[in-house]
């Protein structure tokens, strides 16, 4: 009996030091819940990929692991296009998609269906392959992303591209990288202040497709489950817990340092997304810069309820949130663009 209770108290202090020796990993380091968000986003993010494989169309060529940066091993890129639109002879236009997945998840093949349909419609598509955090901080995807759009403009030819005419799109992390970007492009300042070498210049830039991002960082709510998340991916992203006194770090919430020459924007996000008040807001500060805006909102008791990235279930309001930002994309051409009620 009394080797059975020593057992007992081995047992019992082992998971005690175990216990411990967790909670300060999860204290100390990013890393172990960034290892459960990845394990979780990437295993929906292939799900919603492999759903989307239904109403993908015949004839979309793809390039696969095309290098946009030889020093750089995680700079690659996948083009598709519609082989009979090439037949045209003409130069398709540019929509260059960023990936989401909060920073710290996801991958360019995660885009590939969505990305095919886009394709359909008469574009050239890429989809960017960037260096998730934490084994990459604040800007690495921005500069990235910027390296990939010079190789694009640069290699147009390779791709049938029209070189003129860039659309940058994103989700999630990918709307904020993509925002940021076109920031960049636009705004001198900006540029200097992130420290950012802008990949196009600021004609080549048409506009964005922006679908619940993130845009201003300095009044995140932390409350909750999802509030945990948020400084988990800030801490993961700029490699500190605590930004609020960090001025280069500060410099990611975009919706600060936006101009009057930022580009026409599309604006979408679900009505139950957590994120859906990044949106509002950058959507009300491009209106108050007089910036050509297309907004797609839904109201608050609209059912059934949007949740984050809705727009890759292609149901009614997916397939709504395509038609309208394919709608958008082809208003540019024209000499303004609506701007919409986003209240």
């Amino acid at each position: 009996m009394q080797f059975i209770n020593k057992k007992i108290k081995r047992i019992f202090l082992t998971l005690i030091i175990l216990g411990g020796v967790i909670f300060l990993c999860f204290k100390l380091s990013p890393y172990p819940s960034v290892w459960i968000i990845r394990y979780a986003f990437n295993k929906e993010a292939i799900k919603v990929n492999k759903q989307l494989e239904k109403f993908v169309p015949d004839n979309i060529e793809t390039i696969s692991n095309v290098n946009y940066d030889e020093n750089d091993q995680d700079a690659y890129m996948d083009a598709y296009f519609d082989k009979n639109a090439v037949k045209s002879g003409n130069k398709l236009p540019i929509i260059v998609w960023t990936h989401g997945g909060g920073l710290v998840s996801g991958d360019k093949n995660q885009l590939s269906n969505y990305c095919k349909i886009l394709a359909s419609k008469g574009y050239v598509v890429f989809s960017i392959g960037y260096t998730i955090a934490p084994e990459a901080k604040y800007p690495t995807p921005i500069q990235q992303l910027n390296k990939a759009l010079a190789y694009i403009s640069s290699n147009s030819n390779k791709f049938n591209a029209d070189s003129s005419f860039f659309i940058l799109a994103g989700d999630s992390a990918g709307s904020m990288i993509s925002a940021a970007t076109a920031n960049i492009i636009t705004s001198p300042k900006y540029a200097q202040l992130t420290k950012v070498q802008p990949g196009l210049n600021s004609n080549q830039l048409k506009g964005l497709l922006l679908y619940c991002g993130i845009y201003e960082i300095d009044n995140l709510k932390t409350e909750g489950a999802f509030g945990s998340f948020l400084q988990t991916v800030a801490w993961a992203y700029f490699g500190k817990k605590d930004i609020s006194n960090d001025e280069y770090a500060q410099s990611a919430s975009v919706t600060n340092f936006l101009t009057s020459s930022f580009p026409p924007t599309f604006i979408s996000a679900g009505n139950k997304d957590p994120l859906l008040s990044q949106s509002v807001f950058l959507a009300e500060k491009l209106s108050t810069l007089d910036v050509p805006i297309d907004t797609l909102f839904f109201s608050e008791n609209h059912k059934p309820a949007l949740e984050h990235e809705y727009q890759f279930t292609l149901n009614e309001e997916g397939k709504l949130a395509l038609e309208r930002s394919i709608k958008f994309i082809k208003s540019i051409s024209t000499t303004s663009v609506p701007i919409l009620d986003f209240n």
